[in-house]
């Protein structure tokens, strides 16, 4: 998994469609710009021998290889899990498990409950949805694994049933890590990447040419395609041409995938890239004035003649604030009690290695801008707070936060605490008090609150969390309004399966200390 690799929307979110869609526009001039003849620097090649037939293009040819590799190394995940867990349980249990039909069963099961829910859709799919996805996915599978052994005589205990869950789970989550980053290489390389045409040519095409350029997004833009003149964008790829002329530039440059500013085009517009869509084969993405969302809150729905996009609302209250408590909850009692040797020994550590209090605690700003006391194993001499003024000089992050690499403050056992997070330990007793949650936005200092600008104060709407999006798209390495605007996404964007996500990609992160200090 990747992500931040957070789903960026660009300018906005970015929807597909195969054909028959009909979007409202804003209206606009009919005045054709002067368009601009292609230059080698600015579009690339066309490889030597490539067919130019649709729907077959070489990169689509790639995409559907990897995506049988990937169903392999799925079904073997199961199968793996299944016989690791049947021989866990002979040894505890004692007890053999006639697991016959589920090895022949394993492999349709399989391929039939991800190919449902779009697991092999490689280039569509951000890793926060893949997680969602293999989560239900894994449990519905195991589920009916279960309920067609009453049909078959042949029984799994519930020990069987657990183990196979959370083995099933860590192995496909595994080998999917490792097929991201692995498509994330090639994407880089080129190998991978959907040589794309951008319809419209306004400033929001000029966005979506400079996220596509962003590293792993897996499109090469080849040139703007114009609709009505709106200006021309600040990007230095050249007009190839007018949307009257959509289906023979899609086969003069070879493209893969048509990208469309919905805000430069009008529904008849809209009306002939669906048909050079529907005679090509070619995918088509639709940009949509939603900002920050992820996909899995957006459906599609059709208002007459017309498509329309219906956003989910997140509101953690009522039920889901209940469903997130009590995950809290039981999550933090038993990594608590399964943490016990570890407190005792870091406790030890920071009595042994230097002069003060086991324990830090500061005020910090929690939910609805309620004050409270968080706890953590001191990190630093007893004397910290009175010298940070000496310091504010020497500040190496951005707005309102204080950050130094290399802090004169922080003991020699702070410093490898802090590099694992395990100084964070101790706000486990936060969460069950209720004051925080496992995963939420950090919980500012009063003096930071006080420079926040108002768009800024939303962060206080919710619990804040030991651990959270930011921390794991770069910890400390990001900028105050990156962390802000990471922080706010997760907001909108809340479910249970996206705190089991940011929670998966926080081992990595802490095993790594990646951007740690």
């Amino acid at each position: 998994m990747t992500e931040p690799n957070l789903p960026r929307p660009v300018g906005s979110d970015a929807f597909e469609f195969e054909s028959g869609f009909a979007a409202g526009g804003v209206d606009t001039s009919e005045a054709r710009v002067h368009l601009i003849p292609p230059t080698a620097e600015a579009v690339p090649a066309v490889e030597p021998g490539r067919e130019n037939s649709r729907p077959g293009s070489r990169v689509r040819r790639e995409y559907r290889k990897i995506a049988v590799a990937m169903a392999l190394t799925d079904v073997t995940s199961l199968l793996l899990a299944f016989a690791l867990a049947s021989a866990i349980h002979e040894r505890v249990i004692t007890a053999p498990l006639d697991v016959r039909y589920l090895v022949v069963a394993t492999p349709l099961l399989v391929i039939g409950v991800f190919s449902a829910f779009r697991l092999y859709s490689v280039q569509r799919l951000n890793a926060a949805e893949e997680f969602r996805r293999l989560l239900l996915g894994v449990s519905m599978i195991i589920t009916t694994a279960v309920t067609v052994s009453f049909w078959t005589h042949s029984t799994f205990s519930r020990l069987w049933i657990a183990l196979s869950w959370v083995l099933a789970l860590m192995f496909v989550l595994a080998t999917r890590w490792t097929w991201r980053k692995a498509v994330g290489k090639a994407r880089e390389r080129g190998r991978l990447a959907l040589r794309t045409l951008i319809v419209g040519a306004n400033a929001e095409a000029g966005r979506v040419v400079t996220e596509m350029r962003q590293r792993g997004l897996g499109f090469i833009p080849l040139g703007y395609v114009c609709a009505d003149a709106w200006g021309r964008p600040t990007t230095d790829i050249p007009m190839i041409g007018h949307v009257d002329d959509l289906q023979p530039l899609i086969a003069e440059y070879d493209a893969d995938c048509i990208f469309v500013a919905s805000s430069a085009i009008r529904p008849e517009h809209m009306a002939q890239v669906s048909k050079a869509a529907r005679r090509t084969g070619i995918e088509v993405r639709v940009t949509a004035n939603v900002q920050e969302v992820l996909s899995s809150r957006v459906a599609a729905h059709p208002l007459g003649g017309l498509m329309a996009f219906a956003l989910k609302p997140v509101r953690l209250s009522g039920f889901q604030a209940l469903a997130k408590r009590s995950f809290d909850l039981s999550v933090t009692v038993l990594s608590s009690l399964i943490l016990l040797p570890v407190f005792g020994a870091v406790a030890l550590a920071v009595k042994l290695t230097s002069r003060g209090p086991v324990f830090f605690r500061q005020q910090r700003v929690g939910y609805h801008g309620r004050p409270f006391e968080i706890m953590k194993f001191r990190t630093m001499v007893v004397d910290a707070e009175d010298r940070l003024e000496d310091l504010l000089h020497m500040n190496e992050a951005t707005g309102p936060l204080f950050k130094m690499k290399n802090d004169p403050r922080v003991t020699g056992v702070g410093r490898f605490l802090r590099k694992l997070s395990l100084d964070e330990l101790p706000q486990l007793f936060n969460v069950i008090k209720g004051d925080m949650s496992l995963v939420g936005p950090r919980p500012p200092l009063p003096r930071e609150v006080t420079q926040y600008e108002e768009w800024m104060m939303a962060r206080l709407e919710v619990r804040p969390g030991i651990t959270g999006l930011w921390q794991v798209s770069g910890r400390s390495e990001l900028p105050f309004e990156d962390y802000v605007r990471l922080d706010l996404f997760y907001i909108e964007n809340w479910s249970l399966a996206y705190d089991l996500f940011i929670l998966a990609k926080t081992v990595p992160t802490l095993a790594t200390a990646r951007g740690a200090h």
